[in-house]
């Protein structure tokens, strides 16, 4: 280090806006349904192999999609292999809250 405090920025909350990519909360509600589905593996205990089977994946793909590699899933189908995994899915649209345009978001009535 060189004794210069280095520039500290406040994120936004989605890293993939701050990053200006495209369909930020888009990316960013798929991120959190893949964090789910890993957390529900986890608790599970159950092998990549298992989790595969349940999730009617290859075990490659199951290890991709845990490491985050999710871009090539849509947000639909990610939401099925929360239904495979036995979750229920409700899908919410009301008013906008805000004058700047609507949201994507996730709001889960469980931790796992």
């Amino acid at each position: 280090m060189n004794g210069s405090d280095p520039a500290v920025e406040r994120g936004s909350g989605n890293v993939f806006a701050d990053l200006d990519l495209p369909d930020a909360d888009a990316h960013r509600l798929k991120a959190e349904i893949v964090s789910r589905i890993d957390a529900i593996v986890r608790q599970r205990g159950i092998t990549q192999t298992d989790a595969a089977r349940l999730l009617g994946l290859s075990q490659p793909d199951v290890s991709r999609l845990l490491r985050g590699d999710f871009r090539d899933y849509s947000l639909e189908r990610l939401l099925r292999l929360l239904t495979r995994l036995g979750r229920d899915v409700d899908i919410v649209i009301r008013q906008r809250r805000s004058t700047t345009g609507g949201r994507l978001r996730i709001a889960a009535s469980e931790t796992v």
